[in-house]
């Protein structure tokens, strides 16, 4: 769906966002005389769908082609669509400064997708995200911003005329994406904190996030963060409980079924739930069995003849 306007807040001319489900990333797209850019590009299972968005908007508006796809972090929820842009499109892709020796050597041990047991086709980078730079988007200059937390490697983009931030995954109308790198053994929960810090020092009208809808109400949208941060950091275990649980309910979102014998095989061969295995001292068998379970009742999934099926 593409959105023009939020509540009362009319979105300025030369940006549309499409608001996709959450397997793939909400995409901005930004459109002026100068610079046609993308921000995030969805997940590679919707790839096609993702250049036609593009495409037809490129055709609704009389441009002649895309000249960027900006990465606000690599997920593959946000990057999965980047190779099939770039090979129909030619435009360019801009990551994050932090991800340059890992996409240009394509390791799997600094990437997340193999980590995190997801798919994202290759591609290379002609640009770099330097936080406290800006960069050209559209018609408007943004401002390059650190959001480490959800992702260390993570940047916002914010338009001080407009006062619009595209905030990715470090705030949402009600949280914030799964603080992945307490999960491996690095920060998170004081990155989120300061990260919010950030945002709440800003004039900010608009937040457009990573996934769901863009709201209004800055204010609203933090306090729930900062009790969401405080409940998480409080327990590890239970950021790691709820990491599990969401990467699970991802990957589900792709397969929308799948035999519970492939799901418990998926389980055992992703890397980042064995660390989870190891932090809640489960057994292998005891996550196989917990995990889908949970699943079950969060009523975000069903069991039925052997199979967990997506709900929602």
């Amino acid at each position: 769906m593409t959105v023009k306007q939020i509540g009362s807040y009319l979105l300025p001319p030369g940006i549309d966002i499409f608001e996709r489900g959450w397997l793939s990333a909400n995409n901005i797209f930004l459109y002026g005389d100068a610079d046609v850019s993308l921000v995030d590009s969805g997940y590679c299972s919707h790839q096609e769908l993702t250049v036609d968005l593009v495409s037809n908007a490129l055709k609704q508006n009389g441009l002649k082609s895309l000249s960027k796809v900006v990465n606000t972090h690599l997920h593959s929820d946000h990057c999965g669509g980047n190779a099939a842009l770039s090979k129909k499109l030619d435009c360019e892709i801009w990551i994050p400064e932090a991800e340059a020796i890992a996409v240009q050597g394509w390791d799997n041990n600094l990437l997340s997708f193999e980590q995190l047991g997801q798919d994202c086709p290759r591609f290379s980078h002609q640009g770099l995200l330097v936080p406290g730079e800006e960069i050209l988007l559209g018609r408007y200059r943004w401002q390059i911003l650190s959001g480490p937390g959800h992702d260390n490697h993570s940047i916002m983009l914010y338009q001080e005329q407009h006062q619009i931030l595209i905030s990715a995954d470090a705030l949402w109308e009600e949280g914030f994406g799964v603080i992945f790198p307490e999960l491996w053994g690095e920060g998170g929960f004081e990155e989120v904190a300061q990260t919010l810090e950030l945002i709440e020092g800003l004039p900010v009208a608009l937040v457009i996030p990573g996934h769901g809808k863009p709201f209004t109400d800055v204010k609203k949208s933090i306090e729930i963060a900062k009790s969401r941060l405080d409940y998480l950091s409080s327990d590890a275990d239970r950021n790691a409980r709820h990491g599990a649980k969401v990467l699970l309910k991802y990957k589900l979102l792709e397969w929308r079924s799948q035999d519970l014998n492939a799901v418990q095989e998926w389980i055992t061969r992703t890397p980042v739930l064995e660390n989870i295995r190891k932090q809640l001292n489960m057994t292998i068998e005891e996550l196989q069995e917990w995990l889908p379970q949970a699943l079950v009742k969060s009523r975000a999934a069903t069991l039925e003849r052997g199979r967990l099926i997506n709900l929602n």
